[in-house]
This record gives C-alpha cells, sequence and structure tokens, in this order.
C-alpha cells in the first residue's frame, strides 16, 4: 500500500490526535503565558457634524458661499444671475465648482494668505471651521489638516477652502 492512497476517516484522524496528546501528556495544550483579560469601554462614536440633515437649496448655497468668502451679502442681481446658471444646467455638482473657483479667484475674498496661514496653523483651522462649517474641528480634523498644511508647502489657503466649500458637510446645515 502505498502512503500517499492513504485516506483516514475523520474518526480516526481524531483518534490519531488523541493518541499524540496522551503521549505528550497533553503538555503542548497547556499554556505557560498569563491569561490577561481586558474590559473596554463603550464609547459612542459619531461623525463631526452628522447632525445637519437639511439640505441648502440653490440660493442658500450660493449667498451663503459668498457671504462666507465676502463677509457680506450677495446683491439680488447678482444672486438671481448665478441661481439661473445653477439651475440651467443639469450637473449641479459641475455648476457649484465653477461658481466656488469663480469666488475663490476673486481679489475681494477674504481669505488668509499663505504666510498668515503657516504663521498659526491651528488658529487657521479653527476659524476655518468656525466661519464654514459652524462648529469647532474636532481632535483628530485639527491633527489631520495640520499635518497636511505641515507636509505639503504648496497646500495653499485658496485650495483648502475649495476643499471647504465643495464638501458635503457645506451642503448641508
Amino acid at each position: 500500500m502505498n502512503t500517499s492512497d492513504f485516506n483516514p476517516n475523520p474518526m480516526m484522524r481524531y483518534s490519531i490526535l488523541l493518541i499524540c496528546l496522551m503521549a505528550t501528556g497533553f503538555s503542548a495544550c497547556e499554556s505557560t503565558e498569563p491569561l490577561y483579560v481586558y474590559e473596554v469601554n463603550e464609547v459612542s462614536v459619531g461623525q463631526a457634524g452628522a447632525d445637519k440633515e437639511n439640505v441648502k437649496n440653490e440660493l442658500e448655497f450660493i449667498s451663503l458661499a459668498y457671504a462666507d468668502l465676502f463677509g457680506e451679502t450677495l446683491d439680488q442681481n447678482r444672486l438671481n444671475a448665478m441661481v439661473q446658471s445653477y439651475e440651467s444646467l443639469g450637473d449641479k455638482t459641475l455648476i457649484a465648482d465653477i461658481l466656488i473657483r469663480n469666488m475663490l479667484n476673486d481679489p475681494a475674498a477674504d481669505i488668509p494668505s499663505n504666510t498668515t496661514m503657516r504663521a498659526d496653523i491651528e488658529g487657521f483651522i479653527q476659524a476655518l471651521y468656525l466661519r464654514l462649517y459652524l462648529r469647532e474641528p474636532s481632535a483628530y480634523e485639527m491633527w489631520f489638516l495640520q499635518a497636511q498644511i505641515e507636509q505639503a508647502p504648496d497646500l495653499t489657503p485658496v485650495a483648502i477652502y475649495y476643499a471647504f466649500l465643495t464638501s458635503d458637510e457645506y451642503r448641508f446645515y
């Protein structure tokens, strides 16, 4: 009989295992490592800004973005033109992107300079969250954005404002 042809049934396998364990005195089953038991406190984890349930309509989105960037309200004629362009195009994300980019490229937009941002990164992040999200950043958000700014010297305040203004959280209140 060839040993490769030997295929014991499951009961025979368990018998062989039991004989091996008995021969070794079950020493293979005993652990010399101490047993540690850890308790975990329940922690409620929620996303910052997750309590915002209402989506801003076109009028609110455009007028609030303008007010957040320029510190003043948008005149009615200009607001109507922006809303009309927003509603006339099928891809709302594209037109919102174009409107935000145009606002950010306007020299009158109140955006801190790169030098100001890098002089006080934590203050910049705090002010940014309060201004655009109307809340304090979480510890993780603070750490993450601060690390991004420190590690990427070509990251500008305009790029950060763009990311915040086009984010999902900014679309909700």
